[in-house]
C-alpha cells in the first residue's frame, strides 16, 4: 500500500457528523425491527383463546372471553343466578376427586329425583 491511500482514509475521519449519521441509521433499523416484532406478536396473540376473570368473588365480577380476535364480556349482577330451568343430568364426585357428569336422556322436571343416586340431591331453582 502506498502512503497516499492512507491519507484518503484519514480525511474521512475528520468529520464528526459521519458517526452521528451512522448511529441514526442503526437506531432506525432497530426501531423497524421492534415494530415488526410487536406486530407479529399482536397477530399471533389475537388468534389465541383467553379467559380472564376480574374481581373474582366480588359483586362487580367480570369474565372476559377472547376467542379468535373477538372479545365477549360477562358482567355479574351482584346476586346469585335466578331463573327457570330443567334438570340436565347428574354429577358424581368419585373417591379420587374426579367429577363425572351423566346427562339424562329426557328432560325431567327439576323436582323429579329420577336418575339420582343415594346422597345426590336435586337442586331447585331460586324463586324470583
Amino acid at each position: 500500500m502506498s502512503l497516499r491511500h492512507l491519507n484518503v482514509l484519514a480525511e474521512d475521519d475528520d468529520d464528526p457528523m459521519l458517526s452521528a449519521v451512522n448511529l441514526v441509521d442503526v437506531f432506525l433499523v432497530l426501531v423497524v425491527a421492534l415494530l415488526t416484532a410487536v406486530a407479529v406478536q399482536t397477530q399471533t396473540s389475537a388468534n389465541e383463546s383467553v379467559t380472564i376473570i376480574r374481581n373474582p368473588g366480588q359483586p362487580d365480577m367480570e369474565v372476559v372471553v377472547r376467542e379468535q380476535g373477538k372479545e365477549v364480556r360477562f358482567k355479574g349482577a351482584g346476586s346469585a343466578a335466578q331463573g327457570q330451568g330443567v334438570r340436565a343430568g347428574v354429577a358424581y364426585k368419585l373417591e379420587d376427586g374426579n367429577i363425572v357428569y351423566i346427562p339424562e336422556t329426557g328432560a325431567a322436571p327439576v323436582g323429579d329425583s329420577a336418575g339420582g343416586a343415594g346422597g345426590a340431591a336435586a337442586l331447585a331453582p331460586a324463586k324470583p
